[in-house]
């Protein structure tokens, strides 16, 4: 049975890579500071702290050029704040959607909806398999405090239907992603994941941020941060 330690992002879909935030941790706090901790999860953009915290010579961006290679530039960034007051769970689901600055009508492209006033679209299942999520955990995250779950494996089987993915999870199996403040966890974006709710809650804060190389078709931009 695969433990956490034994996952790398080719073939498992999944890499920690530990302490390697240790850095520029503190920022990071800073940063998390000035964000709303009622919320699940807050849509991060246009704060200059965040982009020189994701500059190509910093340690998250050097990462995804080492990961994409020199293009590698980030185009969103999420900010998950689970605490006992907002202890909330999240099934077994796939990232499908990116963040772009205006609607484009492009063919394999769509749905479309806004996500705390961001303009979202899903894209072909392709693009998806080309990018790098990189998840920045500022607090530690052991068993019992909700680490996120994983399909080792599951990145590769492109876009899953909804009513498909139960049986995924209980053939392949699922990995618990535990870390400590400042590890760095990577991710395949397609993969399949999962949060439960934390049998004893301590805050748990993971800055979130998906990392593309290429650009996209039909005058179509991504949002970035």
């Amino acid at each position: 049975m695969l433990t956490a330690d034994a996952l790398t992002l080719e073939p498992h879909g999944a890499e920690r890579l530990g302490r390697a935030a240790l850095a520029i941790l503190s920022d990071l706090l800073a940063l998390a500071a000035t964000q709303p901790s009622e919320r699940a999860g807050t849509r991060l953009h246009g704060i200059p702290a965040l982009t020189a915290l994701l500059a190509p010579d910093s340690p998250l961006g050097a990462i995804a050029n080492t990961r994409l290679g020199p293009f590698a530039r980030p185009v969103r960034a999420i900010l998950f704040d689970k605490t006992a007051d907002t202890n909330w769970a999240l099934g077994w689901h796939q990232d499908r959607v990116i963040a772009v600055r205006e609607r484009i009508e492009t063919p394999g492209y769509g749905p479309w909806s806004v996500k705390q006033g961001m303009l979202h679209v899903a894209p072909p299942a392709e693009l998806l398999a080309g990018m790098l999520t990189i998840r920045v955990h500022l607090d530690a995250v052991p068993a019992t405090n909700a680490p996120l779950l994983v399909v080792p494996g599951s990145h590769r089987l492109g876009r899953i239907a909804e009513d498909e993915i139960a049986a995924i999870v209980r053939d392949q199996g699922s990995v618990a992603c535990l870390a400590e403040a400042g590890d760095v966890w990577l991710y395949a974006t397609p993969i399949v994941h999962a949060s439960a709710v934390a049998i004893r809650p301590k805050r748990r804060r993971v800055l979130q941020i998906d990392f593309a190389a290429s650009d996209l078709p039909n005058g179509l931009e991504w949002l970035g941060v």
